[in-house]
């Protein structure tokens, strides 16, 4: 890129939407504190059963007693949060007389909290908020407390909620769900296990890749999510390899962070789109579905954004110590050589997705909200055809 072409970029008008965010070791223990200062006396905790068994989880509860917060769970939330489980909840706030809502999990539990607030707020079906800058009035306070590196919905304008009737996730973009403070403690991450390391890992980084290349960039959502590339290249193989590895989980919160940061900001791609649609329509893990498809869309986007596909192949590249050969095949080598040392293989076949599905899964990936700012404007049928390349 020229000088002059890069005054220009820097010229152009751009917005950036962060909450309030605390990070490193002990931010978890913080929840009662900032739940009080927003003026909370009676927290929903919304999280999931698997976590309710761990020891930094009663810790949290302890911090919301030690403040006199007389809190209520709820834990009916599912990997892909669906639109009745966001509407028990909304219903449970309301009749346990709840007035700030923190939200302690990855994505799944973070996206459930924000739109039970949105509905309990707004009074409406939380489909009726589908799309961009559709919700009218922000929900009560929220604080997020994020157990995964990866989905970044503490930091970000996105909840991401299964349309359970049309089987597709819909998202949700608004800065009326952007939490007002949001506790990022690498410790809570140790009792992951290695699967939801590498797939919510390389959520984080397609969330940077895509931020970095959308057409909706800036210097600012740049400087997070090449960062983020960076960090995820240095960090997430050692702590796949190690959980107990603290500096790595450290690192990992840390890139998971600036690539929400970046995404919230500028959007994304044709990957989320279509791992949205199939979240939706076949239930698979969200981080999954990213990692079978980014390379594929990488190929699919090339020439529209090569500078801005090899910097993220170099910083990758650096980090695990390999850098990008010439042109296209050296990007995608690079990040297919990531994938294989991560130990991800799957396509989707194996997954249960089928042939006969793609014209449908195509179709809603191009409703969705994250297509816009792909770097290549896609047909249905270079949807299809990328899909069936997954296979």
């Amino acid at each position: 890129m020229t000088t002059g072409a890069m005054a220009g970029v820097m010229l152009d008008m751009r917005k950036f939407v962060a909450p309030e965010f605390v990070f490193g070791l002990g931010a978890s223990r913080l929840a009662g504190q900032y739940c009080r200062n927003l003026g909370a006396r009676r927290p929903l905790v919304v999280t999931m059963p698997d976590l309710m068994e761990h020891g930094w989880f009663r810790d949290i509860l302890a911090g919301l007693d030690e403040h006199g917060l007389r809190h209520a769970v709820f834990h009916d939330v599912s990997e892909n949060p669906r639109d009745h489980e966001v509407a028990r909840g909304a219903e449970f706030y309301a009749a346990q007389g709840c007035d700030a809502i923190l939200a302690v999990g990855g994505g799944s539990p973070m996206d459930c909290a924000k739109a039970i607030g949105i509905v309990h707020a707004n009074g409406q079906d939380v489909l009726e908020f589908a799309g961009v800058d559709m919700v009218a009035r922000p929900g009560p306070p929220l604080v997020c407390v994020p157990t995964t590196a990866g989905s970044s919905a503490d930091v970000s304008q996105f909840a991401i909620i299964n349309d359970t009737a049309r089987r597709v996730k819909v998202a949700i973009v608004s800065k009326t769900v952007v939490a007002d403070a949001a506790l990022v403690d690498p410790a809570v991450t140790l009792t992951k296990d290695r699967e939801l390391t590498v797939n919510t890992g390389l959520d984080a980084l397609t969330h940077a890749v895509e931020a970095y290349v959308s057409n909706a960039n800036g210097p600012v959502t740049d400087l997070f999510a090449l960062e983020a590339v960076r960090l995820v290249g240095e960090h997430l193989v050692p702590a796949a390899q190690d959980g107990q590895n603290l500096d790595a989980r450290a690192g990992m919160m840390l890139a998971s962070m600036y690539a929400g940061l970046a995404f919230s900001n500028a959007i994304l791609g044709a990957v989320h789109s279509m791992a949205h649609s199939l979240g939706g329509y076949s239930d698979l893990p969200h981080g999954m579905c990213n990692a079978i498809l980014l390379d594929l869309v990488a190929a699919f986007n090339y020439d529209a954004a090569p500078e801005r596909y090899r910097a993220v192949a170099s910083a990758l590249g650096r980090a695990s110590g390999a850098e990008p050969g010439p042109g296209r095949e050296g990007v995608l080598e690079v990040l297919r050589a990531f994938k294989r040392r991560l130990g991800v293989d799957k396509r989707l076949g194996e997954l249960g997705v089928r042939r006969e599905d793609l014209p449908r899964l195509a179709e809603l990936a191009l409703q969705d909200p994250c297509m816009v700012t792909n770097p290549r404007k896609p047909t249905r049928e270079d949807i299809e055809a990328l899909y069936a390349q997954a296979f």
